[in-house]
């Protein structure tokens, strides 16, 4: 076996008349493909991101709003907050609406709409309507309605302002109350109610503001009475113990005694002179008139010694009753005057008062107004679609950058 080779055998001659065999390279033919996709498919496929991003949540949300929502009806009432006595100009009418001269109760106004979205307001309506009931009809549904039976006063007021809405005009002053629930009646009864909490409210700060201007007024007015009545007191405790009714025309009497006294007494004195040179003093015409003079200087004296010079002469008394006098006369000067500006006062409050005026009445709705089902629909389709035209823009963007 060393040494051995096996030697090929020669390769047979090609037969030219044979033919080659050569693999097939070519794409199959047509017939051999899969079948088209449906162009419904295929339209689907490429708006699937669309569909999902806007028509299904169109689609949910115009489902739940012609399916499930249920109606509402609203009532609506107008209103304006006036003063007594409105600013000047302006015609008859606008005055009658306050509305002549700028809006003076614009503060008010402001004060009532706030009153009747708060708390308070809620606390109030519900002494007369059970509100949880009235926003938990069957005709509710179970997204819209009031969910709990006995809700918190928290949950109770947010979900009262969403179906309450107070709206103030600054330019014309007038008030809009609008008030929505699942029947036409409650709406109205509703309204109505809060309207008169609204004029029970007007009515309680006009009285809580005539309190108040009419408090100092009124303490000055009892200080003067009671000054009056002290000083009263003290003229008469004064005649009472000086047993004096009058005592300035005691006084007076008292000078005028005296001063009659004093001039019988000179007119004697000269008698008695001109007597003295004519007649011998130890006649009984003479003894008569000098004691006639000693007479009168004694009554002069005693009548001098009335008026003045001691501690119980009518001068120190008359002093005292004038001062007593003086002081009657200053406590009722301000008694006076504390009456007059306690009128003035009163006026005053009176022509400051405002008055809620109804303009609209709270109207019986005929029609369910809410919801806004095309509005809804159609503003969650916009949203969407606005969203989802930004998100394709941002995503092209960031394609083309990256590519």
């Amino acid at each position: 076996m060393d040494g051995y080779v096996p030697t090929a055998e020669p390769a047979a001659p090609l037969d030219p008349e044979r033919p080659t065999r050569v693999p097939d390279w070519s794409p199959p033919p047509a017939s051999a493909k899969a079948p088209p996709e449906p162009a419904w498919r295929a339209w689907l496929k490429a708006s699937r991101a669309f569909l999902l991003i806007v028509m299904l949540p169109t689609l949910t949300v115009a489902a739940f709003e012609y399916l499930v929502a249920a109606d509402q009806y609203e009532s609506e009432a107008h209103f304006i907050v006036r003063a007594a006595q409105s600013g000047g100009g302006g015609s008859s009418l606008g005055q009658l609406l306050g509305l002549g001269g700028g809006n003076p109760s614009a503060a008010e106004a402001y004060g009532v709409s706030d009153y009747l979205l708060s708390h308070d307001a809620v606390a109030a309506a519900r002494r007369t309507i059970d509100l949880p009931a009235l926003f938990r009809r069957p005709q509710a549904d179970v997204i819209t309605r009031l969910w709990s039976a006995r809700p918190a006063p928290e949950t109770l007021l947010k979900y009262y302002r969403r179906q309450v809405q107070v709206r103030f005009d600054s330019e014309t002053g007038i008030t809009t109350l609008s008030v929505r629930a699942f029947q036409p009646a409650d709406a109205h009864d509703l309204a109505e109610t809060l309207l008169r909490l609204g004029e029970g409210r007007i009515n309680t700060l006009n009285q809580r503001a005539l309190d108040d201007g009419l408090s100092v007024a009124r303490r000055q007015l009892a200080e003067a009475e009671a000054e009056v009545a002290q000083s009263q007191s003290s003229v008469t405790r004064f005649r009472q113990d000086g047993r004096d009714i009058d005592p300035e025309r005691t006084s007076a009497a008292q000078i005028t005694l005296a001063a009659g006294l004093m001039q019988q007494l000179a007119q004697a004195r000269s008698q008695l002179d001109g007597m003295r040179r004519s007649i011998d003093p130890a006649s009984p015409q003479y003894v008569a008139l000098a004691n006639q003079v000693r007479a009168l200087e004694a009554q002069t004296a005693a009548a001098q010694g009335r008026l003045a010079g001691s501690s119980g002469s009518i001068a120190p008394g008359l002093g005292a009753y004038e001062g007593l006098r003086l002081r009657q006369q200053f406590a009722a000067k301000r008694y006076e005057a504390a009456a007059q500006a306690l009128q003035a006062a009163r006026e005053r409050s009176l022509t400051q008062q405002t008055f809620l005026v109804r303009v609209v009445e709270p109207n019986l709705p005929g029609k369910a107004l809410y919801p806004k089902r095309l509005k809804t629909v159609a503003t969650v389709f916009f949203c969407l679609l606005l969203a989802y035209a930004v998100g394709w823009l941002v995503l092209a963007g960031v394609r083309e950058h990256a590519s």
